[in-house]
């Protein structure tokens, strides 16, 4: 699915409504509809990267800023200190549903390791 089909993508033109908590002019926060943990934040880029394999040199500043991003609302939702999880997904057997690049922002309870 390219961009025109993708769901995070009408998300991000607020073609389809969601619960924001941040967002600028390259990146769209937004709570996920199947939380995870009690802090279950999807964190995405708001121009379409289909997955963490086909990130470009030139997109470098933009995925520090997304790191920079789910830093900072874990530290807005109160999990800084406890501790909290980021996770990319790239392609089906590692999980990625949505081929759109997202980072999961997970907190507010104790994980365990390894996952899944």
């Amino acid at each position: 699915m390219g961009e025109g089909g993708c769901i995070f993508c009408k998300i991000a033109k607020k073609e389809i409504p969601s619960r924001i908590v941040f967002e600028d002019s390259r990146i769209l926060a937004f709570e996920d509809l199947r939380p995870q943990a009690p802090v279950h934040i999807l964190i995405i880029p708001k121009h379409h990267i289909e997955k963490i394999a086909d990130i470009e040199e030139d997109d470098l500043g933009l995925i520090g800023d997304l790191v920079l991003a789910a830093r900072n609302i874990a530290k807005e939702k109160g999990v800084d200190r406890s501790g909290y999880r980021i996770v990319i997904n790239c392609n089906k057997d590692a999980g990625q549903e949505v081929l759109h690049l997202h980072l999961h922002l997970l907190g507010g309870r104790k994980f365990t390791w390894p996952p899944g």
